[in-house]
């Protein structure tokens, strides 16, 4: 196991101690949000590292008491019996510690955009992708995270070609990021009478929501056009030039929004695009760290079938991790924890792992 790094600690408790003292002599309203998230962060911490501390102080007074001869035996047959569990509580919160002490993506505290786009499979795959959208829907409610669709591309037959939505909330992307690559999904479809099960595929990606201060767009970078809107089978046709169309010339990207506002659309365009760029820059970055050792989930790739949900077999496998859950009823009901808490376990361990090697 890593060696703890005993200065990072107490540097991290200072830290803390010093922010409640500023918390409690009434700093101006911004000075104290911005404290209390710091607080937020850092109180799970110093909770284990004084808990670790008080185990360690336990263990020197009963070694105390067992190495003292002048201490009766009854009283050192207690201790040498408390030992053990002490010992095992030790171990537990050093594991603890190394998880929490690990580096931080600075992205895991933020809001995210989710996309979701219909693969092969024709209907049934947009049936899918809508499926997915309701799994992260009924997820987020969970959580208490806010959900709001940014466009959306409906199928044929249901579900969608196509939606972006963003889900607003405190870590959002921390839980929601390894759910990026392409899902297949195996089942007889209702339209298909031999009950032959079809194969399709939807994929998703999930973008840290960059806000301006995180990604600085030039005005002279971009192209803005407007278009003319229509609604779904000509429903709600709007008549003005509402929808907006803005493409990021050094790379290409497009990005639409058609809603009825030409403002909203603009800002919702914005965003997104705004949330693309960040996450090429991010992905750049990772890339460069990772050249010679490439982290099995947290790679990124959106291309790479990470997960299938078979509903004959009411099963669903990730294929990152080799982990397969019986309860795709409930999944796609938006119970997704025990997945999601694997997948973040697992990148952790393989962090663990490399900062090993490292020492």
């Amino acid at each position: 196991m890593a060696k703890l790094p005993v200065e990072k600690m107490r540097e991290l408790e200072r830290r803390f101690g010093e922010i409640e003292a500023r918390m409690a002599s009434g700093p101006a309203a911004d000075v104290y949000v911005k404290l209390a998230s710091e607080y937020s962060e850092l109180q799970p911490v110093v909770k284990t590292i004084r808990e670790y501390e008080k185990a360690l102080a336990e263990t020197s007074d009963l070694d105390a008491i067992l190495a003292d001869r002048s201490v009766d035996k009854d009283m050192r047959d207690l201790a040498e019996e408390e030992l053990p569990a002490l010992h095992e509580r030790i171990e537990q919160l050093e594991k603890d510690m190394q998880i929490l002490l690990l580096p931080k993506d600075a992205a895991d505290e933020k809001s995210a955009i989710v996309e979701i786009r219909a693969g092969t499979g024709g209907s049934e795959a947009a049936l899918f992708a809508g499926d997915l959208f309701r799994m992260y829907e009924r997820f987020s409610s969970t959580k208490g995270w806010k959900v709001e669709t940014l466009s959306a591309s409906e199928g044929e037959a249901g579900g969608y070609k196509e939606i972006i939505a963003t889900i607003t909330g405190r870590g959002v992307f921390s839980k929601l990021k390894f759910e990026s690559g392409v899902h297949r999904v195996q089942r007889v479809p209702d339209t298909e009478a031999s009950g032959r099960i079809h194969t399709s595929a939807a994929t998703v990606a999930v973008l840290p929501e960059a806000e301006e201060i995180d990604i600085e767009i030039r005005a002279e970078d971009i192209r803005i056009d407007t278009m003319r809107a229509s609604g779904a089978g000509g429903q709600h046709v709007n008549t003005t030039d509402s929808a907006v169309r803005i493409t990021h010339l050094p790379t290409g990207l497009i990005v639409t929004s058609s809603e009825k506002s030409q403002h909203q659309n603009r800002a919702k365009a914005m965003q997104v695009l705004r949330s693309r760029l960040y996450d090429i820059e991010r992905q750049k970055v990772d890339n460069e760290r990772s050249a010679d050792r490439k982290s099995q989930v947290g790679s990124g790739d959106r291309s790479e079938r990470i997960r299938t949900y078979n509903f004959p077999q009411g099963r669903v496998t990730d294929h990152r991790i080799n982990l397969t859950l019986y309860k795709l009823d409930r999944m796609i009901e938006g119970d997704i924890d025990e997945m999601v808490d694997a997948l973040i376990a697992d990148y952790q361990a393989g962090q663990l792992a490399q900062l090993g090697e490292q020492q």
